[in-house]
């Protein structure tokens, strides 16, 4: 491996550092609970108030009291901790590398299709990828975003990761005139014996308000009517595949005693103008090359996607919150990068203060890194210059082709600046990601190896939907591929907001992953909880524009560039993923890709 696991050049530097941080930590966790004490979220404001908890105001402030006077205590101390920690920083590289050892074994879904189809030298395979904004803030600060109990919801996060992530690879083939092939493995596409109401937006139906639930991996042929579970092709012995009789006739369709339009969706944006009963499942009518005119497979989940490959968070700025994301995430992503971004005084022109925080950014996978680099943003201002955000490149060895040639992939994370109303920070900022992927796949690329995918996600702190089109416009876009951009401000019918809005983050509708994965499909309940575009100072906002539906702010991003990867490389989209799993841990929605790469003949050749 390139990448050495410590981040200090030596074990002296290394134990001086840890000397130093145990030091400031009694100080810092002390401060912490001060802020935490004062601050309250919604949802505890609630639960007092049905407690009757009249005790509050004196909790708070002894409490108060009692940590400013053992903050004041240990302020020596983490004085003295300071001054071995922050000298130290100059020496230490921008990030933690974590290997997992090869001896611990793997649970039996990490090596399903996705993971193993270039290692065998095929010629196809799919990948998935997932972003997510975690807010895990010091508990004191994550309160300001209505989000508590830090380490809670980090150990909650980590273990809804593993619990999505491990399951079955479902793959679905349907038996039809039209079929095109394999549909995406969403849960939500396998409807219940029951499932006969009306659908909604961009999902199938469940009865009476009921939530829907994946099917159980042990039982899944069970649970779908009249599906035996058959392929055509053999699948890997992870991958479950449901084999689907569809007959497109009308006779056919008047005989079936669920509802005809169980399916349909229900936006007026994506219906067809046929018959009802004529109306496929949504990923039945975007596959193939439809993909890649704008028209892809989505979906709204309650779970994440089944075999995710690589997984980049943001805002894991806290230090003992990433520990326990990756504990928990080490049995099925053995590379892990984490507490990434530099701290104190960097050298001149690097960055843009003293920082206080990491960039936030952590990022776990499933195939070995072979180089990884951070450069932090030199343009942060206000707030956000406290956190060292930037970029972070890593390149990922995912196979060997059939003549013994590396197949890597480059992937690429961030977290752009935040405050509303400067985006010409934020386009300073993708002018500098654009130089800094293309210098790091120049110096790290070499002539026999095959790249066969080149992603970019994040948290970009924008949308594509409010009046204020300046980073909208931007080249970024001309070179990597948004699935959800229609165009500069226009988003595909079937997209949503991926930002909440934190006063409604504990509400009947979207404190569980059930219920935001209804509220997601139904627009006025999305009007709601998503955050509205941002309208410029002074000027009436129309929007929605008329016949369109409401989406709300997209902030979260993952792109992908074909332009860099091998020319006998194809790349096409399998499906594109709103996650609800999440649901009170975090005020972002999760979202994933899965793209699916084949390689032709000559696909041993390297991209020159």
């Amino acid at each position: 491996m390139a990448l050495r696991e410590s981040p200090f050049p030596n074990c002296f530097a290394e134990g001086l550092h840890t000397v130093g941080w145990w030091l400031i930590l009694p100080c810092f966790w002390f401060l912490d609970r001060l802020i935490a004490g004062c601050m309250s979220t919604s949802l505890e404001r609630y639960q007092r108030v049905e407690q009757e908890c009249y005790l509050h105001p004196l909790k708070v402030f002894f409490g108060s009291i009692l940590f400013l006077v053992l903050f004041l205590a240990a302020a020596p101390l983490a004085l003295l901790g300071f001054l071995l920690w922050a000298p130290l920083q100059v020496t230490r590289r921008p990030f933690s590398y974590h290997l997992e050892p090869p001896s611990r074994p793997a649970p039996d879904h990490q090596d399903g299709e996705a993971n193993q189809g270039f290692g065998l030298g095929g010629t196809k395979a799919t990948f998935g990828f997932l972003t997510a904004n975690l807010c895990l803030l010091p508990d004191g600060i994550a309160r300001f975003n209505n989000l508590g109990h830090t380490q809670c919801r980090a150990a909650a996060i980590g273990q809804g990761i593993v619990q999505g992530v491990n399951r079955p690879h479902i793959r679905i083939f349907v038996d039809s005139p039209s079929s095109c092939g394999t549909l995406s493995p969403s849960s939500s596409l396998l409807p219940g014996p029951a499932a006969t109401g009306p659908a909604s937006y961009g999902a199938t139906a469940a009865k009476d308000g009921q939530p829907q639930h994946p099917p159980a991996v042990t039982d899944h042929s069970d649970g779908v009517v009249g599906v035996a579970p058959a392929a055509p092709t053999k699948p890997s012995e992870s991958d479950y595949v449901v084999h689907v009789p569809l007959d497109d006739t009308e006779e056919h369709s008047q005989s079936t005693p669920a509802s005809p339009d169980v399916h349909a969706n229900q936006n007026s944006n994506e219906r067809g103008g046929g018959k009802s009963h004529r109306n496929p499942p949504r990923a039945l009518r975007t596959q193939g090359g439809l993909a890649r005119s704008g028209d892809v497979p989505w979906d709204v989940s309650s779970l994440f996607p089944a075999n995710v490959d690589i997984l980049c968070l943001e805002e894991v700025f806290d230090k003992r919150a990433a520990w326990k994301l990756t504990d928990a995430l080490r049995p099925l992503f053995h590379h892990i990068l984490y507490d990434v971004g530099v701290y104190a005084c960097q050298p001149p022109g690097t960055c843009s203060s003293f920082k206080f925080f990491n960039s936030g950014l952590f990022l776990a996978s499933r195939h070995p890194l072979l180089e990884a680099q951070y450069r932090c943003f030199p343009n942060g201002h206000g707030e956000d210059a406290l956190a060292a955000k930037g970029l972070l490149c890593a390149k990922v060895l995912v196979g060997q082709s059939h003549e013994q040639k590396n197949v890597v992939g480059y992937f690429n994370c961030t977290h752009l600046h935040a405050p509303e109303g400067e985006g010409e920070i934020r386009c300073e900022q993708l002018d500098m990601i654009t130089k800094w992927i293309h210098e790091f796949q120049e110096v790290n690329r070499k002539p026999d190896e095959v790249v066969v995918f080149d992603v970019l996600c994040g948290d970009f702190n924008f949308d594509n939907c409010s009046p204020d089109v300046l980073e909208q416009k931007h080249s970024l876009f001309d070179e990597y591929t948004d699935p959800c951009r229609a165009g500069p401000g226009q988003e595909h019918p079937w997209v949503m907001g991926t930002l909440l809005e934190q006063p409604t983050l504990y509400d009947k509708d979207v404190k569980t992953p059930e219920n935001l994965q209804r509220t997601l499909e139904r627009e006025e309940l999305r009007k709601k909880y998503i955050s509205p575009p941002v309208a410029l100072k002074d000027c009436p906002m129309v929007y929605p524009e008329l016949g369109q539906p409401w989406v709300g702010r997209r902030i979260d991003y993952i792109l992908y560039r074909e332009s860099s990867i091998a020319k006998n490389c194809r790349t096409e989209i399998e499906e594109y993923t709103f996650v609800t799993q999440l649901a009170g841990l975090t005020d972002h929605i999760p979202v994933g890709l899965r793209l699916n790469l084949t390689l032709d003949s000559e696909a041993g050749q390297s991209d020159e």
